[in-house]
């Protein structure tokens, strides 16, 4: 077998496709891989336009990375990261992956004549399974980051990730002079409702009661479970007055809400105390201390209602 051969009988075998277009885009050779994952035939395939005989290529750009092998003489590449495939290809790997065709990375090369370039060589390697497993990767990162930010009976976010941010929020509020308030609210007499219905009872106003009120909150707005039976709400780009308001509604919503266990009604109640961001506040630890005074005079006035520190 001579070195012409060889290289013929290499290019047919590899487990990658080739295919060596000329300056015009028209095939001179397609390998066995192309072949069997391209639905086309090899003799069909030769001197036919790349584009024509694969319709679904991206034409506008994969022109442009071709028009820079053929004149600057410099290879291109494309990986899956950035364009899932080039050439629509059904895998053939035996995993579960929602992805239907191949995913490729794709490098083209220049083929030299004399000091020109004459043909571009297109290598397209499968990497379905390193796009399966990085897209798994990402999922179970997912999953954890927010297993990190939520808590774990009422899901919502836990108290590590609502204070960090309290910290950007109150940040952003300052920097760009933007109204910002917190809400501090917890329930009323908790220790009563574990006494009569256990922690299981306990716990299951707390699921409820946490999505009840997650409900009636803004996309922007962020609740968050600050200890044991007391919650925290940021509300940027949001004065007292309408955290008030809001508070107020949730307060009703929640004295209304009939929670039921193992038979059992239970009604519940909340104290809330509100703060507006103010220039005198150095940190949000300052502006959290005094959401807590405003929910303890709600407790002292009697429970069930809501009170806007004021200083």
């Amino acid at each position: 077998m001579n070195i012409t051969e060889l290289n013929s009988f290499v290019v047919q075998q590899i487990n990658s496709g080739v295919v060596i277009i000329d300056a015009e885009y028209n095939i001179d050779l397609i390998n066995h891989f192309v072949v069997l994952h391209g639905g086309v035939k090899k003799e069909q395939a030769k001197g036919q336009n790349l584009f024509s005989l694969f319709p679904e290529l991206p034409e506008h750009w994969l022109k442009r990375k071709l028009q820079s092998v053929f004149t600057l003489n410099t290879p291109a590449f494309s990986s899956w990261e950035q364009r899932q495939y080039i050439f629509k290809m059904p895998h053939s790997r035996p995993i579960t992956t929602t992805n239907d065709f191949m995913a490729q990375n794709c490098t083209i090369l220049p083929i030299v004549e004399k000091g020109e370039v004459k043909q571009a060589c297109i290598i397209i390697e499968d990497a379905t399974d390193v796009c399966y497993y990085q897209q798994q990767l990402n999922v179970a990162m997912n999953k954890l980051e927010k297993s990190n930010q939520t808590d774990g009976l009422t899901q919502v976010a836990n108290r590590r990730y609502w204070e960090e941010r309290c910290i950007i929020e109150f940040d952003t509020a300052q920097r760009h002079d933007r109204p910002l308030s917190l809400m501090l609210f917890d329930l009323d007499k908790f220790k009563n409702i574990n006494d009569t219905f256990g922690h299981r009872g306990g716990d299951q106003v707390l699921v409820e009661l946490a999505a009840k009120i997650k409900d009636l909150l803004r996309s922007a707005d962020l609740i968050g479970r600050y200890g044991g039976e007391e919650f925290g709400i940021i509300c940027p780009n949001t004065g007292g007055k309408g955290a008030a308001e809001l508070s107020e509604r949730i307060r009703k919503e929640v004295q209304m809400h009939k929670i039921m266990f193992e038979g059992q009604a239970i009604f519940v109640t909340l104290s809330i105390g509100v703060i507006e961001i103010s220039d005198q506040y150095k940190s949000y630890e300052e502006m959290l201390s005094r959401a807590d005074m405003a929910l303890y005079q709600s407790k002292r006035e009697g429970r069930n209602r809501v009170t806007l520190y004021k200083a």
